[in-house]
């Protein structure tokens, strides 16, 4: 059975359609066959790089991971779940022996199988195949892509709710107004946040952000010539303090930062902004080492943690919160493709805007077959 057309990465800037066999279930799994893909950042390095970091493609790979289709066929040990059903994937298989995974943090399980990560292929074809635990029913009143956005809406819970532990009227700065960053903030106001900052060096983005999540806005001011990236980040947060009244202690500091750009100097700039005991999460990745105002850290005593993928009841929650309505997924989809303009697709994406100038949040690719138009 080999009518499993998919999406496949060969090399860097080279892809093509290609048929792939329809893959074989175990007794604890599903196939689904997959109706929308969103397309994420890494998606795009992996065309352009052929790597992220460690990560290396030397062998043809079937991209995209944030994914929802109809199930085909379940394994016999399968129960909750039955052909037919709209579903939405977590495409990430783990182990479940390791102590990472035994540990309830299985998103750092060594020998987890992950969609669209070298060696492993991904979602952009006809059918994927996935263990039916991590495969999860759709409600009935949301859509295919919104089943599609679980995917970057359960990064933003892992941040937001798993590892910052936000509470009801706590304060939240997030850095970067991408899809990744504005749902950080989504989830926050979601969860209760008083105050939801977003930084971007994009007006528009900003722009965005404040209708769709954001209390307020900042947009750094340009850096200047000969100025380090430490000098720069502690002026432009500065400045930010002063234009937004942000101070280190009490009701008018900033609980919650939240770095979803990658970016050093914004990392430096969040180090500087969040409150004294505060905590700090870096969520976006971007260069793989960055310079780090670390006497910061020690005499503010702030709390760190870094941030990947998602783990244990990240997506049961972000399902609950889209379905009762806390989060609105339908505004973040600027941009839908046919399979068959994958291609086209990516290059919207990478360059972040189509050819009529419409800025891109989340591009969404129909699977085969599958109308654009039916979301």
């Amino acid at each position: 059975m080999a009518d499993n057309k998919s999406f496949v990465l060969k090399g860097i800037e080279e892809v093509i359609f290609e048929e792939r066999p329809v893959p074989e279930l175990n007794d604890d799994d599903v196939l689904v066959e997959v109706k929308k893909t969103g397309i994420c950042g890494s998606d795009v390095h992996y065309l352009v790089h052929g790597r992220i970091g460690d990560f290396i493609v030397d062998k043809p790979m079937v991209l995209g991971h944030e994914s929802s289709g109809i199930v085909s066929k379940v394994g016999p040990k399968v129960s909750h779940l039955k052909a037919g059903d709209r579903v939405c994937m977590e495409p990430g298989a783990t182990c479940g022996s390791c102590e990472a995974c035994k540990s309830g943090r299985y998103e750092l399980c060594p020998d987890i199988v992950f969609a669209a990560t070298p060696p492993y292929d991904g979602t952009l074809g006809r059918y994927y195949k996935l263990p039916a635990h991590v495969t999860y029913k759709l409600p009935d009143n949301l859509s295919m892509e919104d089943g599609a956005m679980m995917e970057p809406l359960s990064v933003a819970v892992h941040a937001v709710s798993t590892l910052a532990q936000l509470r009801t009227n706590q304060t939240v700065a997030v850095f970067g107004c991408g899809p990744v960053g504005l749902l950080c903030m989504a989830v926050a106001k979601a969860l209760g946040a008083s105050r939801i900052v977003a930084v971007d060096i994009v007006q528009d983005r900003l722009n965005f952000a404040k209708n769709y999540a954001a209390t307020d806005g900042f947009l750094p001011p340009a850096r200047n010539p000969n100025e380090s990236s430490i000098d720069y980040s502690k002026r432009a947060s500065d400045l930010m303090k002063q234009a937004l009244k942000v101070e280190e202690r009490g009701p008018n500091s900033i609980d919650v930062v939240i770095d979803a750009s990658g970016a050093e100097t914004s990392i430096q700039m969040a180090l500087y902004l969040v409150r004294i005991g505060g905590m700090f999460v870096q969520v976006g990745m971007g260069k793989a080492e960055v310079v780090v105002p670390i006497t910061l850290l020690l005499v503010k005593e702030l709390v760190v943690k870094g941030s990947f993928r998602y783990g244990p009841g990240d997506y049961p929650l972000a399902i609950a919160l889209a379905s009762q309505g806390r989060v609105d997924l339908k505004p973040l989809v600027t941009h839908r493709f046919k399979f068959e303009e994958a291609v086209k697709a990516f290059e919207t994406t990478r360059f972040g805007k189509s050819e009529d100038g419409k800025g891109v949040i989340k591009a969404i690719i129909s699977g085969p077959d599958v109308d654009p138009a039916q979301v």
